[in-house]
């Protein structure tokens, strides 16, 4: 095992990626409707953090229009809910609903049934240690991409 944590994420993700993933499916053969292009948009929101429309945008190498179009979609399915910002009401922001985050497990690029085989692989203290690591990238990654936006 490496001590440089770059590293170790760099290898370690898609490990963990390949022995789950599963093939993708079209958005009409699924019963949340869900493209793969609406799936990958639904994992970047969370039901606490909002998550702002321009930046969902910018990180996802969208056009505003087309963001917009997916996210009027998407809150017709009931899976996100879209509100103005506080601060600046001409800033939109996004949060995932219950449902959402139903239909978003549903249509993962990771299979549940592998997810299950692989947590089953570890003791219950180490499944837990395993989740804790993956909500705290998970969290610095949300503020990384706050901050920094990446541009594609």
């Amino acid at each position: 095992m490496t001590d440089d944590p770059v590293i170790a994420i760099q290898r370690f993700y898609p490990q963990i990626y390949l022995a789950c993933h599963r093939h993708h499916v079209r958005a009409v053969s699924t019963s949340y409707r869900l493209s793969a292009q609406d799936s990958g948009l639904l994992t970047h929101l969370d039901d606490d953090q909002a998550v702002v429309t321009g930046a969902l945008a910018k990180h996802l190498g969208l056009s505003a229009s087309t963001l917009s179009a997916s996210v009027k979609r998407l809150e017709s399915l009931g899976y996100i809910v879209r509100t103005p910002r506080a601060s600046d009401r001409r800033q939109i922001e996004l949060r995932l609903t219950a449902k959402g985050a139903e239909a978003m497990a549903g249509a993962s690029v990771l299979d549940r049934r592998r997810v299950v085989k692989l947590l089953g692989q570890l003791t219950p203290s180490e499944a837990k240690r395993a989740m804790d690591g993956l909500a705290l990238l998970a969290r610095a990654a949300r503020h990384l991409q706050i901050k920094q936006p990446q541009s594609r």
